[in-house]
């Protein structure tokens, strides 16, 4: 290959890329929980590119190609959401994911002064929910959405991010 990922903002030209992306990661999930009416695989570009333009997105690129993307908002009361961490599927578990996650709390904090970080994803979602472990998560709570979904909600503290770098 020779050539490096590189992380940086998304681009409204970054849309179609990423909701191809979006819609290729997200068919593990909709396997896994039977069920492929899941928000990722019905999201329009139309509303990818409204969310481009009311949250921070980043992108991972193999030179022209995006390999990778996460979201992520600040609430008033300093509450970091982050969503939709994708990683194409030849570049997974290499360390993709945690550049990512990080990239985007680094920015949330730096830019919108989040004071703790909430995602979620499915009970079964076994290696999202290893990564977000392995970053200093912890679980807060348990959504059971269907007999078939239960969502668990996972924070840490920004303050984590920073004892975290410097271990």
């Amino acid at each position: 290959m020779g050539k490096s990922v590189t992380i940086s903002a998304a681009t409204d030209q970054d849309a179609e890329q990423i909701l191809k992306l979006q819609y290729l990661c997200y068919q593990r999930e909709a396997e896994t929980y039977g069920d492929y009416s899941i928000e990722p695989l019905t999201q329009s570009l139309d509303d990818l590119r409204t969310e481009l333009g009311q949250s921070r997105v980043l992108v991972a690129r193999l030179g022209a190609e995006v390999v990778g993307s996460v979201r992520g908002v600040v609430d008033p009361d300093g509450t970091a959401r982050i969503a939709k961490l994708i990683v194409h599927p030849r570049m997974q578990r290499h360390g993709l994911g945690g550049r990512l996650l990080a990239a985007i709390e680094e920015q949330l904090s730096a830019e919108l002064e989040a004071k703790r970080y909430r995602l979620f994803t499915g009970h079964r979602s076994e290696g999202n929910l290893r990564l977000y472990r392995s970053h200093g998560y912890a679980p807060v709570s348990t959504e059971e959405v269907s007999r078939k979904l239960s969502l668990i909600t996972l924070e840490k503290e920004a303050s984590a991010q920073a004892y975290a770098a410097s271990a």
